[in-house]
């Protein structure tokens, strides 16, 4: 039996990877699915603002004025510019704009889909414009993007925004603040029904561009289960990170690098914690 104590929110629910983390949830949870087909519960299209005011609109109106978790899987990788619209400006309107129902949970959680792609450098123009809030501005640097011949860029620096996004609000008040956890999943190349229509097209380009020591196409369902953990009450702790689940291409391509930077501390901080230090010290 189906329990509806909770309520989830799945984008890109019609197929592929958000799909999967559906039917994962649906098991013990009443889902929402939002998409573009005739099987999702909210139809929207999330490249235009529109779709993005319908769908938080449609969501008050079902979900009864609380949200536990969202997962936004909602994604493309087309070099156009809607590829932009959607992967960055779609979530983030998205997830603020269920934010206050969010708040209304005890458990509430957020999960957005990011890619291993973006551990390769895409285009610093792009990832400001769209930090910077002006989706006007970032789709016209995706279109000259595109006429100069690096649409490829586009679906990791859509990506990359996404991650600096994340770590950036998840710490703010308007989430921790309200104890919503708020973390992205990066996953490698995975075996969705997208990703095997070009495999074997794609399969040498793939295997060069982001190796995955475990395989590759990898399996879907650890991904959507590791999503499902993610705005599970169980993780109550963790926020703000982008956990790669990618067959071990970050371990591979960055090794330690990551761990080359170090907590820093202004002077005031520094002197803080030396007091600190020494009257510990002097009470043991």
């Amino acid at each position: 039996m189906v329990s509806s104590s909770r309520t989830y929110v799945v984008t890109g629910a019609d197929s592929g990877l958000g799909e999967a983390v559906a039917d994962r949830l649906s098991t013990d949870h009443r889902v929402l699915r939002c998409g573009v087909g005739a099987r999702a519960d909210v139809r929207a299209d999330l490249t235009t603002p529109e779709g993005r005011a319908h769908l938080v609109s449609a969501v008050r109106s079902l979900s009864g004025g609380r949200v536990d978790g969202v997962v936004a899987a909602a994604g493309t990788g087309a070099p156009r510019s809607e590829t932009v619209a959607l992967n960055y400006f779609g979530v983030v309107a998205v997830v603020t704009g269920l934010r206050d129902l969010l708040a209304a949970s005890e458990v509430p959680a957020v999960a957005v889909v990011s890619s291993s792609s973006t551990l390769h450098r895409g285009s610093r123009a792009l990832v400001r414009a769209c930090l910077s809030g002006d989706e006007d501005a970032a789709l016209a640097t995706a279109r000259r993007l595109v006429r100069t011949g690096r649409g490829s860029q586009l679906y990791r620096s859509s990506k990359i925004a996404l991650n600096h996004w994340v770590r950036s609000a998840a710490v703010s008040a308007d989430w921790a603040g309200e104890a919503i956890v708020l973390n992205a999943v990066a996953p490698g190349v995975v075996a969705t029904g997208t990703v095997m229509q070009s495999w074997e097209r794609e399969r040498a380009l793939l295997q060069t561009a982001l190796p995955q020591p475990l395989g590759m196409p990898g399996p879907v369902a650890p991904v959507a289960d590791l999503l499902a953990y993610a705005v599970s009450p169980t993780n109550r702790f963790m926020t703000g990170q982008v956990v790669y689940c990618d067959g071990g291409t970050d371990a591979l391509v960055r090794a330690t690098r990551p761990q080359r930077v170090f907590l820093r501390y202004r002077p005031t901080q520094v002197v803080r914690m030396l007091r600190e230090s020494r009257r510990i010290a002097r009470a043991r």
